[in-house]
């Protein structure tokens, strides 16, 4: 016998497919939506309905946008010489919070994993070196997080870009090996930021 009626259930699995969330988290959630006013509910939906339809990645730096290009990439007061690489999109949210950085971004969107198949194509290095060789980039500052995946990402990323005359950097210590920019505060990441050393 079911626990829990189908429209119920199914909204459960669907809570169960996303990042962090087990079978009792999916749970709590629905039955605090459950609680919610129909109006609360519908708001809820269009949201989420209007964000898949309008949020895109930038043309340039795969950030999130509505635009063809994000605010940042169109900011004309940024340093336009440096390139700060980051794994995915809150990383960079999290680098930006810090003020110390005001150069552009390039979110990779995954690290290099020959385990998964995930190479260079995969992670847009292609559209980095591009961009690298378009625009006379001066430096690039890798800021990965400091995993197995994220050390072997960044010293690819240096074999490729050394050679096109690009100043490689990464960021200082002060990050946990093993740890994620997610959890890191801004202080930390914006002292690894400002100290952050050639690869």
């Amino acid at each position: 016998m079911a626990l829990y009626i189908k429209s119920v259930e199914n909204l459960i699995n669907e809570f169960r497919k996303l990042p962090g969330i087990g079978p009792k988290s999916a749970k709590r959630i629905v039955f605090f939506l459950l609680k919610l006013s129909h109006s609360d509910i519908v708001k809820f939906s269009k949201n989420l309905v209007e964000m898949k339809e309008k949020v895109k990645f930038c043309s340039q730096c795969y950030s999130l946008t509505e635009e063809d290009i994000c605010h940042i990439c169109r900011d004309q007061s940024r340093d336009r010489k440096k390139i700060c690489i980051v794994e995915e999109v809150s990383d960079a949210i999290i680098v930006e919070k810090t003020g110390e950085y005001k150069g552009l971004y390039h979110i990779l969107g995954g690290l290099l994993s020959p385990i998964e198949n995930v190479g260079p194509d995969e992670i847009r290095v292609p559209r980095l070196l591009e961009r690298v060789k378009a625009n006379n980039i001066e430096e690039v500052i890798i800021a990965v997080n400091p995993t197995v995946e994220g050390e072997s990402t960044a010293m690819y990323l240096k074999k490729i870009l050394v050679p096109l005359g690009v100043k490689v950097t990464k960021l200082a210590s002060g990050l946990p090996v093993g740890g994620d920019l997610e959890y890191a505060d801004e202080i930390t990441i914006g002292r690894a930021i400002s100290d952050r050393r050639e690869l």
